[in-house]
Parts: C-alpha cells; sequence; structure tokens
C-alpha cells in the first residue's frame, strides 16, 4: 500500500504515513496521489482547494467548521510541529463530541484525513509551523463557525506544557461557541 493507514476511535478520521525514500542527500515522498490515496483509504474524494499557513509557537487555530459546505481536509506540516484535533461535531454520530488528535510534525510526516462534519483546530508546539491541508470544498466564511478549544464539555487534553503560557487565538476562536451551541 502506498500509505499506512491507520483507524481512530472517530469514524472518518484516520492517520496516513506515506512511504519515505531517504539517504544521506536527503527524502522524497509523494505527499498526494488520489490512485494511492483512494486505494488506501477506500475513500474517493476530489480535493478542491489547497491551504498553507505559517504560525509562531503557541498559536491554536480552531475548532473550526463549516455548516455548510462542510469540508473534508487531508492536513499535514512541512516546517515545525503541531498537535491536531477533531472533534465528532456530527449529530446522532456514536462518537459525538469526542476528540481525537496527534502531533503532526516536518519530521514524522503524518498526515491525518478529517471528513466532512467534524471539527478541526491545531496548536503550534515548534517554534513556528507551517501547515498544508487540502479540502474537498470551498471556504466559505458566511458559514464558518468555531466551537470553543477549551470546551470541558469535549476535554481535549492539549499540550500546553509545550508552550509558554496560554495560547494565542484570534477573536473568532476567542468569542467561539461551546460545543451545546455548534453551528449556531
Amino acid at each position: 500500500m502506498p500509505y499506512q493507514v491507520t483507524t481512530t476511535p472517530i469514524d472518518g478520521v484516520l492517520v496516513l504515513e506515506p512511504k519515505v525514500f531517504g539517504d544521506a542527500r536527503g527524502f522524497f515522498f509523494e505527499s498526494f496521489n488520489a490512485k494511492d490515496f483512494a486505494q488506501s483509504t477506500g475513500l474517493d474524494v476530489e480535493f478542491v482547494q489547497d491551504n498553507h499557513s505559517k504560525s509562531a509557537k503557541g498559536v491554536l487555530r480552531g475548532l473550526h467548521f463549516q455548516v455548510q459546505h462542510a469540508q473534508g481536509k487531508l492536513v499535514r506540516v512541512t516546517q515545525g510541529a503541531v498537535f491536531d484535533v477533531a472533534v465528532d461535531i456530527r449529530k446522532g454520530s456514536r462518537t459525538f463530541g469526542q476528540w481525537f488528535g496527534l502531533e503532526l510534525s516536518a519530521e514524522n510526516k503524518k498526515q491525518l484525513w478529517i471528513s466532512a462534519g467534524l471539527a478541526h483546530g491545531f496548536l503550534v508546539t515548534s517554534e513556528s509551523a507551517e501547515f498544508l491541508y487540502k479540502t474537498t470544498d470551498y471556504y466559505h466564511p458566511e458559514f464558518e463557525r468555531s466551537i470553543l478549544w477549551n470546551d470541558p464539555a469535549i476535554g481535549i487534553e492539549w499540550p500546553m506544557h509545550l508552550i509558554d503560557g496560554q495560547p494565542l487565538l484570534a477573536s473568532k476562536d476567542l468569542n467561539a461557541n461551546c460545543l451545546a451551541n455548534a453551528g449556531k
């Protein structure tokens, strides 16, 4: 298989580890190949947008989702490291309100597939990080919503010991709703 795929406790969240070829000169890997992605995951998705962000240590982005035009995301880090989180906000799901998180880094080259209908966020744990993600739908700011990063109903165990002080948040994330009011 082109990717090693690991399932998680949340349906629709997969960890992908691409085959990396390396030697004393450096490394090479295919970060995305549609045929191999479909073969490895069993998913037939079409990506329509690529996003790239750079953030300083301690920046926390999320937990974001769109109430219409929900986006599936394939995310990875090309520089630095983040703690990446997906939260199941699909009403009626057996794992509603549960979260899954892991370190994504330039070093480990892991990728996370997050199905449409889940909220997503990350905390930068290195001095800075460059984060790339492919999406299955376009960004629609009028439909974007945020869930409070530290909502006790979810209980995400963010690795705060890896940053100095409190996370740095955008105003939309400071003023986010709790899970109970998500989507409003």
